[in-house]
């Protein structure tokens, strides 16, 4: 694996439409009005009720950042440099990193998720040594399940999680390998 500990908050990726770059309070607002409970339906983490929460999770993600575990990235749009969304690969240390991706209700059904976790596959290709990513989702998330299927993903395990609020995500966890 290269020492990627260093890079990692300086990290950018682009695509034909994106720009994906760490994630930092500058975005805090944007993230706290954007990830609602709708968005956070098929999700483990539930929307925050206040903009500490949101303040809590940058600190966090800054700090994994630093220690190399984990690359979270603020989704925007190249040309306007529009917010979108946050993506993320956790568990870098390890053989088999996790995507994550959440976008705002008015990003949805342009396949900026695609884009997205596309681009972040290719770049930890050419960055990290591991066996196979992973890419769970709730099974009746469709539109989140096109993503992992369009990049070639086989379901490899199917189980569940509840959630804070008592509420029952039946994921698939996806297995995408290496290019």
């Amino acid at each position: 694996m290269r020492d990627i500990k260093m890079d990692l908050l300086n990290v950018e990726i682009l695509t034909d439409r994106l720009r994906l770059k760490p994630v930092s309070m500058a975005y805090k607002e944007e993230i706290f009005s954007e990830f609602t409970e709708t968005i956070t339906t098929y999700m483990c983490p539930q929307s925050p009720q206040h903009i500490s929460e949101i303040e809590a999770f940058i600190e966090r993600a800054i700090v994994d950042l630093e220690k190399g575990s984990d690359l979270i990235l603020v989704i925007l749009k190249k040309d306007s440099q529009e917010f979108l969304g946050c993506a993320g690969l956790h568990g870098m240390l390890g053989k088999t990193p996790e995507f994550g991706i959440w976008l705002k209700k008015a990003a949805h059904g342009y396949k900026y998720g695609l884009e997205a976790i596309r681009g972040i596959k290719s770049w930890a290709e050419q960055n990290l040594d591991c066996e196979y990513f992973l890419y769970p989702v709730d099974r009746a998330n469709i539109a989140s399940r096109k993503i992992p299927e369009a990049l070639g993903g086989k379901v490899v395990r199917e189980y569940e999680h509840k959630k804070t609020n008592g509420n029952i995500l039946y994921l698939l966890e996806y297995c995408l390998n290496r290019s």
